[in-house]
C-alpha cells in the first residue's frame, strides 16, 4: 500500500502542554480586551458623571500610550531574546503588575467628583495599559518561534481563540454580574476590579512558561545585532518592517479596521443593553449570545483555513459579520429579542475574525524571516499590538463621539436620565451600520495580502 511522504523537514508537531500553557494566555488577553472595553465608558458616564466626550477622550489616551509603548517593548523583548533566548522576563512583570493596576481603575468613588475621578481612573488605566504590554508583545511574538509550520501555527492559534472565546464570555457576562453582586455601584465596581484584576494575572502568569515550556521548533539561532539602543530606533525599526514587508502592511491594516469595527461594537453593547434593551442586565445575554457561537464555530474555521486557505477563510468571516451587524439597524425602529439572533451570527463570524489573522500573522513573520533573517519577531508584534490597541480605542471614542453628538446625558450612580430619541439613535447606529461599514472596509485591504501557503512552506 503506498502513502504519502512526509517533508524531509516537515516541521515536529507542537506537544499538548506547550499549547495549553499558550492558549491559557487568552485568560489575560480577553479579560483586559473585553471588561474595559465594555464597562469602562459606561463606568465613566453612567457612575462618576463624566461627559461623554470627556470619558471618550480618557480611554483614547490611555489606548494612545499603548501605541507609543508598544514597538519600545517589541525592540526590549526581542534584546531579551538575543540575550537569552527566553521573552519570558517581560511576561513575568506585566502579569504580576497588572491586577493592582487594574483594580485601581475601578475603584474611584463618585464622591470624589467627576474631574478628581476622570483623572484618577487615567492614571489608574495608563498604568494597567502598561501592565498589559509588558505581556501582550511578546506574547504574540511566541507562535512564530514556537513552530515553523504553516498548520500547526493554525492549530496553535485555534486553541488560543478557544480560550479567549471563553474568556470573552467569562468576562463579558461574569463582569456585570459581580458589579451587581456589590451592595452598591460602588462596591460592586470595586469587586470586580479586583476579582477580574486578579484572574487576568494569573492567566498571564501560567502563559509566560510557554516561553521556556518548548525550544523554539526550527528556529535560528537570536541575532546579537538586535542590541541597539536609544528612543527612536524601536520606531524606526518599525517603520523598516512596514516598507518591506507588504503582506504585513495589508494584514495590519485589515486587522486594524476590524478592532475599530468590534471596538465599536463591545463599547456600545452596554448602551444597548440598557437604552435599547432596556435592562442593564441584558448585556450578559448580549455577550451569551456572541460568544456562545463563536466557542462552537472556532474549530470549523480552522476546518476551513485548512481547506480552503486562511486568507480566503478571513474573508469569508468578515463578510459574515458585516451582514450580522448590517441586520441590527433595525432595531433603531423595532428593537427586541430578535437581536440576538444577528449578534449570533456575528459570534460565528467573530470566532473567524479572531483566529485566523492571529495565524496568519506568524506567517508574514516568517516570510520576512527568509529575506531579512531571524530575530525581529518583537518588533512585529510591537507594531500589531500598537495597531490593534489603537483599533479598539478608537471604537470606544467613535461611540463617545457619537453619544455627544446626539445629545447622551450622563449621570451618577444612583439616578437616571432619560434619553432623548436621537441617543438612542446613536446608540443603534454605533452597534450596526458602523460596524458593518468598518468590516467593509476591512475587505479591500485584505485583497491586497498575496502570501499563500507555498510562499511560507517553500
Amino acid at each position: 500500500m503506498s502513502s504519502v511522504a512526509r517533508p524531509e523537514h516537515a516541521p515536529a508537531r507542537l506537544s499538548p502542554r506547550t499549547i495549553a500553557l499558550y492558549a491559557v494566555g487568552s485568560l489575560g488577553t480577553g479579560g483586559y480586551a473585553t471588561l474595559p472595553g465594555l464597562v469602562l465608558t459606561y463606568f465613566l458616564t453612567d457612575n462618576l458623571g463624566v461627559a461623554a466626550l470627556v470619558a471618550g477622550v480618557i480611554v483614547t489616551a490611555a489606548k494612545v500610550w499603548d501605541v507609543v509603548i508598544d514597538p519600545l517593548i517589541g525592540a526590549a523583548s526581542d534584546r531579551q531574546y538575543a540575550r537569552t533566548g527566553s521573552r519570558r522576563g517581560l511576561m513575568v512583570v506585566g502579569a504580576l503588575t497588572l491586577p493592582l493596576f487594574f483594580a485601581l481603575t475601578f475603584a474611584v468613588p463618585p464622591s470624589w467628583g467627576p474631574t478628581a475621578g476622570a483623572t484618577c481612573v487615567l492614571l489608574a488605566f495608563l498604568a494597567t495599559a502598561t501592565s498589559f504590554s509588558l505581556f501582550q508583545v511578546p506574547y504574540v511574538a511566541l507562535p512564530a518561534e514556537l513552530t515553523r509550520g504553516y498548520d500547526e501555527r493554525t492549530r496553535l492559534l485555534g486553541w488560543r481563540v478557544v480560550v479567549l472565546t471563553a474568556a470573552i464570555l467569562l468576562f463579558g457576562a461574569g463582569g456585570p454580574e459581580l458589579r451587581r453582586a456589590g451592595s452598591d455601584p460602588v462596591a460592586g465596581y470595586l469587586l470586580m476590579g479586583v476579582v477580574a484584576g486578579v484572574a487576568i494575572g494569573i492567566g498571564m502568569l501560567i502563559a509566560s512558561r510557554t516561553a521556556d515550556a518548548a525550544p523554539p521548533a526550527g528556529a535560528e539561532a537570536p541575532r546579537e545585532d538586535l542590541a541597539a539602543t536609544g528612543f527612536r530606533a524601536p520606531y524606526t525599526a518599525g517603520l523598516q518592517t512596514l516598507r518591506r514587508s507588504q503582506p504585513f502592511r495589508a494584514l495590519l491594516g485589515t486587522f486594524l479596521l476590524q478592532a475599530l469595527a468590534t471596538g465599536t461594537m463591545l463599547a456600545a453593547a452596554q448602551y444597548v443593553a440598557t437604552w435599547v434593551l432596556r435592562s442593564e442586565a441584558a448585556v450578559t445575554l448580549v455577550f451569551l449570545s456572541l460568544v456562545g457561537p463563536a466557542l462552537a464555530a472556532t474549530p470549523v474555521w480552522t476546518a476551513i483555513a485548512r481547506r480552503i486557505g486562511k486568507e480566503r477563510a478571513f474573508a469569508v468571516a468578515s463578510g459574515l459579520f458585516t451582514v450580522a451587524a448590517a441586520t441590527l439597524v433595525i432595531a433603531a425602529w423595532l428593537p427586541g429579542g430578535w437581536m440576538y439572533g444577528s449578534i449570533a451570527m456575528a459570534g460565528i463570524a467573530y470566532a473567524g475574525l479572531q483566529s485566523l489573522p492571529m495565524a496568519m500573522l506568524p506567517d508574514v513573520i516568517s516570510h520576512d524571516e527568509q529575506r531579512s533573517g531571524a530575530g525581529h519577531a518583537g518588533t512585529f508584534t510591537g507594531v500589531w499590538t500598537a495597531g490593534e490597541t489603537i483599533g479598539f480605542a478608537l471604537g470606544a471614542t467613535a461611540v463617545s463621539l457619537t453619544l455627544a453628538a446626539t445629545g447622551y446625558i450622563s449621570a451618577v450612580a444612583g439616578t437616571t436620565a432619560q434619553q432623548p430619541d436621537e441617543a438612542l439613535t446613536g446608540i443603534v447606529l454605533s452597534f450596526s451600520i458602523l460596524p458593518a461599514v468598518l468590516m467593509l472596509a476591512s475587505l479591500l485591504t485584505l485583497r491586497r495580502y498575496r502570501l499563500r501557503r507555498s510562499d511560507i512552506e517553500a
